[in-house]
């Protein structure tokens, strides 16, 4: 058994179960995509975030 951590979008409960404790929902998976030299989307992540920090 892989232990994942999960998170239920409705709740913001962390949890390694299948589904949220506390209303039943599914939950997500909350670990980052791995990293890749060859990242195709990096530019509009920064450019993302470089927008979000000039708000």
């Amino acid at each position: 058994m892989k232990m994942k951590m999960r998170k239920c979008p409705l709740c913001d409960i962390y949890t390694i179960k299948d589904t949220c404790p506390n209303c039943g929902g599914e939950l997500k998976v909350v670990y980052p995509p791995k990293y890749s030299i060859e990242d195709k989307y990096g530019k509009y992540r920064r450019k993302l975030k470089e927008e979000m920090d000039n708000k």
